[in-house]
């Protein structure tokens, strides 16, 4: 098993390390605001997924140039603009197409990244999108999470798997690349649904996948549940070999763009080893390569 890591890919594609800047367009959610839901996914923090995002009262470019000196010590030229918080297809689509374009059009900007879910790309959307990716090469991160609907339906989602294959689809058909977030750890999902999520975004042809360990984090309806009745997540030595399993089912050409994740140290729950993560990444690099080493 050899896995394609997305670090890899991009320097081999622009002959040097990319940086992936995480920005927040001031966009909301429809399972925040009403129209679909309120409080959002369970397990989704305040900042919408993007916890290490940058400061939403920072004007876009702002926000860019700040997270540049973040690694200017390091040589970096060259960076991916990373639209993470919230749902970044959702609100005023001139707006966004403004936005989208304006950054697409830097010099320094090799790549547009854009976080969404998959019930929020209407005709007028992916006309947008289409319009972007001519400027730019344009990835859509869409929030899977798994497969099951019953587990969809348990982290009040309040979309289905079929509406995730058939935006992967609209996409692809508009030559748009796609990545499929999935979370492993779900206290009710056994191992076999946790592969079978994974099996299920590599046979949908998605570009890429990021693996995410399940974070249960204060002010989630996960973490409150937590608080109220704590109960099991994965250890590190599970959440590995799940991993492992999990690239197994993929295609050899997919794109991995994350293995696990971290939540913000202040309000993560469980499982409180994910905190150190030099040690888990270190671990799961040891893992995978003793499973490459076992293929040869």
């Amino acid at each position: 098993m050899e896995i394609r890591r997305i670090g890899d890919i991009w320097k081999e594609k622009y002959g040097e390390k990319v940086y992936k800047i995480s920005l927040t367009a001031g966009c909301t959610c429809p399972n925040r605001d009403g129209t679909k839901g309120y409080g959002g996914c369970t397990f989704c923090s305040e900042k919408g997924s993007g916890d290490f995002a940058a400061d939403s009262v920072l004007p876009i470019d702002s926000q860019i140039e700040s997270a540049k000196k973040l690694v200017q010590n390091k040589g970096a030229k060259k960076y991916i603009a990373y639209f993470q918080s919230f749902t970044n297809t959702y609100g005023d689509v001139n707006r966004l197409k403004e936005m989208f374009s304006a950054r697409a059009r830097r010099p320094d900007i090799v790549e547009i990244s854009i976080a969404t879910r998959c019930d929020c790309l209407s005709d007028g959307v992916m006309e947008m999108l289409s319009d972007i990716n001519r400027i730019k090469p344009l990835t859509v991160e869409l929030g899977m999470q798994s497969a099951s609907d019953e587990t969809l339906s348990k982290c009040n989602c309040r979309y289905t798997i079929r509406e995730f294959d058939r935006a992967v689809s609209r996409l692809k058909n508009r030559g748009i690349r796609t990545v499929a977030h999935i979370i492993l750890g779900f206290p009710w999902e056994t191992d076999g649904d946790m592969v079978a999520s994974a099996k299920h975004a590599g046979d949908l042809g998605v570009d890429g996948v990021k693996l995410q360990l399940l974070h249960v984090l204060k002010g989630t309806k996960l973490g409150n549940d937590f608080i109220k009745q704590p109960f099991d997540t994965l250890t590190l030595e599970h959440y590995a070999e799940i991993l492992g399993k999990c690239l197994n089912a993929l295609p050899k050409e997919t794109e991995i763009h994350r293995l696990t994740g971290d939540g913000p140290k202040k309000d993560l729950l469980a499982p409180t080893w994910s905190a150190d993560k030099k040690t888990v990444m270190n671990y799961i690099n040891n893992y995978i390569k003793n499973l490459e080493d076992e293929r040869v």
